[in-house]
């Protein structure tokens, strides 16, 4: 593989890596690092590169790769300070975390069915508007208005549902 060819099949995908890297590293200097490392490997053995046949696969698996890499050897010498605090949230506020949840939750199947169904395509199975229009056999605009719709309701539930805990807690302080 020579200069050009390096070029147009393997440094192309930077920006795609170091996305990647910065995502699994969560620190932008690491991901930098982790960057011109497999940009520096990938040039040293240039000459396998033309054996490969998807690039974009081998430059992204070898990418993640080294991410675990190093981030297996940052564990190794991680040290934690003596000062640091264990911030857990405490049994009573995971139990009222879950309830909440379960509470949306329920607040979402009254939802009227083609607003549920988008509302949970989009915010927990993060699909792209544009699949949802195409599986719900509508357009991107009608799927954008349902979803939004959809939002404000929940919106709506959610404060009627703590104005109405509010009244509550105030009778009964």
């Amino acid at each position: 593989m020579n200069i050009r060819q390096f070029q147009y099949q393997i440094l192309c995908l930077s920006d795609k890596s170091y996305r990647m890297a910065l995502s699994i590293l969560k620190n932008e200097s690491n991901a930098r690092d982790a960057l011109q490392e497999l940009m520096a490997r990938l040039w040293e053995k240039r000459g396998q590169l033309d054996a490969i046949t998807n690039h974009q696969a081998f430059v992204l698996t070898s990418m993640r790769n080294l991410c675990f890499d190093m981030l297996r050897k940052s564990i190794h010498t991680l040290e934690i300070p003596a000062d640091t605090e264990y911030n857990a949230p405490n049994p009573y506020q995971q139990v009222e975390q879950a309830d909440m949840m379960n509470h949306i939750g329920s607040m979402i199947d009254e939802l009227p069915e083609m607003q549920r169904t988008i509302l949970r395509m989009k915010d927990v199975e993060e699909m792209e508007l544009k699949e949802i229009a195409q599986i719900m056999s509508m357009t991107e605009n009608a799927a954008t208005v349902n979803l939004s719709r959809a939002r404000k309701k929940l919106r709506d539930m959610i404060i009627n549902n703590q104005q109405k805990e509010n009244t509550i807690y105030e009778r009964y302080r």
